[in-house]
């Protein structure tokens, strides 16, 4: 009977699959934009998740240096909640690691093609460095990878569980 009123004992409820989601793009977020503040950090890219982000609005000292990555970064981190909230609703149920991929690589053309013209500081896509553009495509087929696949995996996970 003691054991009932331990704390120790007590079972977690686990989290939803909609909130595992949302917390994997989170994470997502924060984790590839961070990659890519570093690969321009190292000229690998001319695009940083400031360029996004901030540059395109505001035109203060402050967002050109660190703070303005980690401000950039973490609003990253909050748009992809989005991205991985459409993830769950359209592509939950894929098994493939390529159709992941194949998400971000579409979100990729999106972001540096179709929505272009609301980031006026980023420069068009056939403007760009081949070195900026390996890259950020690199980037997204990773990104793309890491949220579809876990959320991917979540679901069948929570599926075979439940049968």
């Amino acid at each position: 009977m003691e054991n009932k009123k331990l704390e120790q004992n007590k079972r977690e409820k686990p989290k939803s699959l909609l909130t595992k989601s949302l917390l994997i793009g989170f994470v997502g977020g924060i984790l590839w934009s961070s990659l890519g503040a570093i690969a321009s950090y190292f000229n690998f890219t001319t695009v940083s998740p400031a360029t996004f982000i901030l540059h395109s609005w505001l035109d203060t000292p402050w967002s050109k240096g660190w703070s303005g990555e980690l401000i950039a970064i973490f609003a990253i981190g909050l748009i992809s909640i989005a991205v991985a909230f459409v993830y769950y609703l359209l592509f939950k149920k894929m098994v493939n690691i390529w159709q992941s991929a194949m998400f971000g690589g579409a979100l990729w053309f999106v972001v540096f093609y179709l929505l272009n013209p609301i980031f006026w500081n980023v420069d068009k896509m056939t403007e760009l460095s081949s070195n900026t553009i390996v890259t950020t495509i690199c980037l997204y087929l990773l990104y793309g990878t890491f949220i579809g696949y876990s959320i991917s995996y979540e679901y069948n996970d929570s599926q075979a569980q439940s049968s």
